[in-house]
Parts: structure tokens; sequence; C-alpha cells
């Protein structure tokens, strides 16, 4: 027993001291000191790197502080919470959105006072910021780890995708994390901070496609595209030339900083038509839609089910992804007889531009724990649906349309809204702003039994 005591002492030793060291990394580097001075501004590295600079200034992470959507969910999402639990969710946005002063202190909260935010903290997700991280603790939060420098006298060390790059300025430093899918999931994958419901899986769901096992990256269709190369799965995707600092090495790609995704209303409001336009081509080469040319008859012949099928095959993710509980994307379906008069519609927005009840609606939808639905994330206890298009995965819709005689036309469009008009409509900073809808695909087709 004496010498099972001397082995078994030793061996819980390391094994406390394994668990204790990993279980406290994320917490002890959240708190950790560093200090805005450490961070060097966005205008300069734009010196050198005019092109990408450029291209940043226009794009959502630019805009991840002052994105007028973002804000005003995020403001809502505290609205009327006194559970101290949701509280510490909804106060947890300004972690993505506001990194640079998070890390260095402020502001550590949602609600905290914009006034008081300090003007390089003001300037979203940023060049030296994302150039400062090594890695991640997880990928998942922004639980990111980093090594900035010491401020615009002393940079520090700077890390990229190329192994042979030289700055008069600062140290280069090739970071393979900085090619692959983890350095983007770690902000795009959210779990609640509380109750570790998933609350956005863009990176899960790119780990669990094809694309992840053929080796695909994010930055393989995000950091490829640029006006009139849509790069997506369903298109080519040709690498973009170029340098990337003045006078430095010419390279077969340069990985590009437009970050499009699928956001068109805030480009729109800044009046970024560039990326209004990328975000449009990205949308409309993400799906194809094909509608059976023979409807499916019930027993009693009386009835009839027209077969539309979609296919998401140019995300690498699910469609939407996301916030999916408020991003829309439906099937808009009209269906008219042989003298052209409409016999079934669904999904065909109003007047206001909100949607019928029997709109099929690709979306997640949350709930409080007792299976009530939930529009506010920081209640979000589970999941009680998610009705997703998956990436290289046919999803099949059976519509019934009732009895027909003859042939029927059927048109059928899928369509993406960033926002729901209605939401955004009930929403005092938002009211009035007109939310872009884009149609991703529309075909039409002649139908018989």
């Amino acid at each position: 027993m004496k010498n099972i005591t001397i082995i078994l002492i030793p061996a819980l030793v390391v094994l406390y001291i394994f668990f204790y060291e990993n279980s406290n990394s994320w917490s002890s580097e959240k708190t950790a000191h560093y200090q805005l001075s450490q961070f060097i501004s966005p205008e300069t590295c734009g010196g050198c790197h005019e092109q990408i600079y450029e291209q940043w200034q226009g794009s959502m992470h630019k805009l991840a502080y002052d994105d007028v959507i973002y804000n005003s969910v995020a403001n809502a999402g505290l609205v009327g919470l006194t559970d101290k639990d949701e509280i510490e969710e909804a106060e947890h946005c300004q972690t993505c959105h506001t990194p640079v002063g998070y890390i260095t202190g402020y502001p550590l909260k949602t609600s905290d006072d914009k006034t008081k935010i300090a003007e390089i903290a003001k300037q979203g997700v940023q060049c030296d910021y994302c150039h400062s991280i090594t890695g991640a603790y997880s990928v998942y939060n922004a639980k990111f780890k980093y090594a900035p420098g010491n401020g615009e006298d002393d940079p520090g060390v700077k890390r990229g995708p190329f192994k042979d790059s030289e700055s008069d300025y600062h140290q280069s430093e090739f970071s393979d994390f900085h090619t692959k899918s983890e350095l983007c999931g770690t902000c795009h994958d959210v779990q609640h901070v509380t109750f570790k419901t998933w609350l956005e899986t863009t990176y899960q769901e790119w780990k669990n496609s094809t694309y992840s096992k053929q080796g695909v990256q994010c930055q393989d269709c995000h950091m490829y595209q640029r006006p009139g190369y849509p790069s997506t799965g369903s298109t080519d995707r040709p690498k973009n030339p170029g340098t990337a600092a003045e006078g430095s090495v010419e390279r077969e790609h340069i990985f590009t900083h437009y970050f499009v995704g699928a956001n068109m209303a805030i480009p729109i409001k800044e009046q970024n038509t560039a990326l209004a336009q990328m975000a449009e081509e990205r949308l409309k080469n993400a799906v194809d839609i094909k509608i059976e040319p023979k409807a499916e008859m019930d027993k009693s012949g009386k009835g009839s089910k027209i077969i539309i099928k979609i296919i998401n095959n140019g995300a690498g993710h699910q469609i939407p992804t996301g916030l999916t509980n408020i991003r829309q994307v439906w099937l808009n379906v009209t269906v008219t007889d042989s003298k052209g008069a409409v016999i079934y519609k669904s999904g065909v927005p109003d007047a206001k531009g909100y949607l019928p009840e029997n709109t099929i609606i690709y979306s997640t939808i949350f709930g409080d724990g007792k299976g009530n639905p939930v529009d506010n994330l920081a209640k979000a206890r589970e999941i009680i649906s998610d009705k997703r298009l998956e990436p290289m995965k046919e999803h099949v819709e059976n519509i019934d349309i009732g009895n027909f005689d003859g042939s029927v036309t059927v048109k059928a469009s899928l369509l993406y809204s960033g926002l729901s008009q209605k939401v955004a409509d009930s929403m005092k900073e938002l009211k009035g702003m007109n939310i872009p809808v884009v149609v991703m695909k529309e075909v039409k087709a002649v139908v018989t039994k």
C-alpha cells in the first residue's frame, strides 16, 4: 500500500497541474492586461499595405463596431433582462465587435458608455489585432492567444501566411494558424456563456462539410473574392496575383481583405456599392434549385404535391449561417394554371415586406428550455429546431398545392434577407431602413400529374 501511495501522489499532482492549467488558461488570458498603447493603428499598416488597407476599409470587419444592425440587436437584447445569466450573455457581444477595446479593458460590456471607447478600439476587427494572434485556446467566443508588440515605435512581430516576409518596420513570422479555418472560427462560432447553447456554428458547419475533408479553408473562398470573382464552391476561385506591400515580392496569390459574406444592408447604407455587389454575387452563386416535372399524387387522387429540390452547392457552411434566428432565407413559390390564374402561392411578401404565415423559412429556432421559442439569444437555453441548407446536400420540399387539371407552371425562388423587415421596423434605430432582399436563385417549370 505504501508503494502504491508513493506512485499515486506524484501522478495526482501532475494531473492536477495539467487540468488546472488548462482550465485556467482562457480565464488568465481573458483578464490579461494588454495596453492600448501596444497596438498600432490601421492607418499605420496602410502606409505600406495600401491595397489591403483599402479593401479592409470598406469591410464588415472594419464596420464591426459601427454596424447599426449589430448595435440595434445588441442593445435590444439587454432590454428587460433580469436573469443574471441572460444578462451576462447579452453583455458579451463586444468581445468580437470591439476586440482591441475588450482585451485592453474597455469596453468589457455591451452596455458600457461608447463615448469612453478609445479611437483605436472603434476600428472593429483590425490589422494589428488579427496579426498579433498566435493561436486559440478554443475555437469559439474569441478565445485567442495574443502577442502584440509595444506600439508604433516597437511594433513587434506580425504574423501571416508567408514564410519569407520581410519588413523594415516590424518583424515578420509565418503563422500556420492564419492559413486555417480555426482563425475565422474562433469568432464565428459562438456559445452562450452560461447556458452553453451553440448560438452560431459557422466553423462547426464547415468542419462537418466536404470542404473541410477536401482541405478547403474559409480563406480559400472569402479571401479569394474580389470584384467579378465570387469565389464560391460553385464557381472558379482564381488566385489573386500581386504584392502584399509596396515594393515587396510578387506573389501568385495575395489574400484579399474584403471579407465578403452575405451582408448587403450595411454596405448599401455606407454607400459601398462594390462590397454590396460582391455580397450579391456570392449569394447568387450559393444554391441551385430543381423542380420535378411530375407532381406526386396522394392516395385519394384529389391532392397533389410539387417537388422542389434545393442544393447548397456554393457555401462551405449552412445557409443561412451566423445569427440564423434573424437572418431570413425563404422559398417563394407561385403556381399558375393553364389560363395563368394563380392557384397557389407561398413566401410572397406583402406591401410592407413582411412574410405570410405559410412561408417555408430556413432558420434556427431557439427556446427558453421549456419548448417556448425565444427571439433574444440571451435567453436561448435550447435549440427547438434547425432547418437550414447543409453544404452539398440536397434538400427536398414536397408542397401540397391541391388537385389540378392538365399541367401547371411553377416558379420557385430562394431569397435572402440579412434581417427580417418586420424586425427592422420594430427597432427605433432601424425604423425606415430598407432591408435588401436578394433572389439567390429562381427557376420555372411546367409540372404535370
